[in-house]
């Protein structure tokens, strides 16, 4: 099953020509998209949906979210592994 996730946005930059965003989940960041919602900056919250910025929320909607998702069993595996932890 894929989630759309929240995570706040702790940096904004250009990568290709595209509105791209270091996202935190809790202690974990991962790179997204933000092309979707091009207003937000850093500091606000979104949803992350495989890689994408879907939409803007507000910081209460996104620790609600994480508290419900954490009581259904946690969404860390929807974020996949670190990075340098995938073998090719």
């Amino acid at each position: 099953m894929c989630l759309g996730v929240p995570g706040k946005v702790i940096e904004v930059y250009e990568a290709g020509g595209l509105k791209m965003g270091k996202i935190d989940f809790g202690g974990v960041v991962r790179e997204a998209c933000l092309a979707y919602v091009p207003e937000i900056e850093v500091g606000e919250y979104t949803v992350i949906h495989v890689g994408f910025a879907i939409s803007q929320l507000s910081e209460e909607e996104a620790q609600a979210t994480l508290e419900i998702l954490e009581e259904l069993g946690g969404y860390t595996e929807e974020l996949g592994p670190e990075p340098d932890a995938v073998d090719f």
